[in-house]
């Protein structure tokens, strides 16, 4: 409940682009706010701007404080400070800051950063026994922040009862029947109605974790997007604007998402200075933030196939080599250009709109499952038909087909079945068979275009890895007890019997072990 004494309901510490509009979000929702930042103009830039924006018949709801000191003064008890900094080591600064302001074992402080997930696990600890120390992962960028984010929260199920209605406030909110988001970026006037996408994740670092795998999702999700980008471009000779109407008609259908709303856009803006399309003025070097990086080793470590994430991150990587790629699109050849009929051209596009769903839906396969695998190391309970309903609205990739997602989980938990992989269910299980041959042959059409297509060739490999029974992993274990002598199991013997051929002796005895 909101505390009506003169105390303020929470704190904001860093006032950044998301910890300002976080401030603002929260005050829209009636809760009363105090704010600090090092930087004394950020602190009156945001009351200037409640200030602005508060309707006339509403009492100022934020207010500026000079000192960590004076915040805690200004709270009620047990406190709640938001912490809006960069990751890394100005958490912990933040943190001593306030035990030597005074704060107090019950307080909580939720670290609302991109801090990695070890590091909060690590963080709870340190500071036990001092404060409650809460995680808060969030998505959906400033215009999220200001007027309704994913919130993925971990840590002392006691905090999250604390912050939980203020979390749920100020959360995105969807239509439950439908799964859409419903909007309303009004200052003042905050959408209250629908489903709050916040949910308690689980222990320390598993908000974390959850969204870095969402940042991974996002990182492959928005290269597969560039690739079909490439394939109507190069490949079929189309312009932006050309591509911009075939996103913007297939973001109409199935593969309605944010990601692709705005690639559509991008396509379709004209250049200030130029007037040509503004995608082609834009140096194409791509850069990132290391959470990508974080969930591609992260599933290396686990041993859960990724790719589809891995090589998202890679092509990141082999855009920043913009000089080795011009000296070298001058030595190596590629394949002769051939032309499309119109019958052809517009066959193509429908295969590839295909191929770009099923290439979507084995990537959040593998995000999925990499968080059930870390899940099960861990010992962590975490819901999935949850986290894919807060991804429905306020993060960067939500989109229609999450309310498919949530359903196929949900499906599961009815019948007391596991969905060990997305795969599975049903819904997928049955739109990929029917649409695969489309994605076989896009991916075709872009390894003869000499188009790199890393994602969607890697998300089709993952697609055939698992419909395989058998795969030639056999032979790789025979090659490796050969140089090796690490054994192998059959497949006519219990599992876990280990054997080993003596393949230097002249008769290659075998040797159970």
């Amino acid at each position: 409940m909101q505390n009506h004494s003169d105390l303020l309901d929470i704190g904001v510490i860093g006032l950044g682009v998301m910890g300002k509009n976080l401030a603002l979000n929260i005050a829209d929702n009636r809760y009363r706010v105090a704010a600090f930042d090092l930087d004394g103009a950020k602190v009156e830039a945001l009351l200037q701007q409640e200030q602005k924006e508060r309707p006339a018949n509403q009492a100022q709801r934020i207010e500026g404080c000079s000192n960590l000191s004076e915040m805690l003064s200004s709270l009620a008890k047990p406190r709640i400070l938001v912490l809006s900094v960069p990751a890394g080591a100005p958490v912990d600064g933040v943190c001593n800051a306030l035990l030597e302001a005074g704060i107090e074992q019950d307080d909580i402080v939720v670290d609302t950063g991109n801090s990695l997930w070890t590091d909060t696990v690590a963080r709870e600890a340190q500071y036990q026994g001092m404060f409650s120390f809460f995680s808060c992962a969030i998505s959906g960028g400033e215009m999220g922040a200001r007027f309704g984010p994913s919130l993925m929260p971990s840590g002392d199920i006691k905090a999250w009862d604390r912050i939980k209605p203020i979390w749920e406030a100020i959360a995105a909110k969807v239509d439950p029947k439908t799964g859409l988001p419903i909007e309303r970026q009004e200052p003042g006037n905050p959408v209250t109605e629908g489903e709050p996408c916040t949910t308690y994740i689980g222990p320390a670092g598993a908000g974390h974790y959850v969204k870095m795998v969402h940042n991974g999702i996002e990182y492959a999700d928005m290269q597969l997007i560039c690739e079909a980008y490439q394939l109507l471009s190069d490949g079929l000779g189309l312009s932006a604007a050309e591509v911009g109407e075939i996103f913007a008609r297939w973001n109409r259908g199935s593969l309605n998402s944010y990601l692709m709303e705005i690639s559509a856009d991008v396509l379709s803006q004209a250049d200030p200075l130029t007037g040509k399309p503004l995608v082609e003025m834009i140096l194409d070097k791509a850069g990132q933030k290391g959470t990508g990086l974080w969930t591609a080793v992260s599933s290396l470590q686990i041993g859960c196939p990724a790719p589809t994430i891995a090589e998202a991150v890679y092509a990141r990587a082999v855009s920043t080599q913009k000089h080795q790629r011009q000296q070298l699109s001058l030595l190596l050849a590629g394949p002769e250009p051939f032309t499309l009929s119109d019958d052809e051209r517009a066959a193509f596009i429908d295969e590839l709109e295909n191929a770009l769903y099923c290439a979507k839906i084995a990537c959040y396969a593998q995000g999925f499952q990499l968080m059930a695998m870390n899940a099960q190391e861990r010992g962590w309970q975490l819901d999935f038909a949850e986290i894919a309903k807060i991804w429905r609205a306020g993060c960067i990739i939500r989109a229609t087909f999450l309310q498919s997602i949530t359903q196929a989980y949900q499906q599961a938990q009815k019948v007391g079945e596991p969905l060990d992989n997305l795969l599975m269910a049903e819904t997928f299980s049955l739109a990929l068979s029917a649409k695969q041959q489309d994605w076989r042959r896009a991916v075709a059409r872009a390894i003869m275009s000499g188009v790199p297509v890393p994602c969607v060739g890697s998300a089709l490999a993952y697609y055939d890895s698992y419909r395989s029974e058998t795969l030639p992993a056999n032979l790789l274990q025979g090659q490796r007890d050969f140089f090796g002598a690490h054994s192998f199991e059959r497949i006519d013997k219990p599992a876990g019997e280990k054997y080993h051929l003596n393949w230097s002796h002249s008769e290659r005895t075998l040797e159970k072990l």
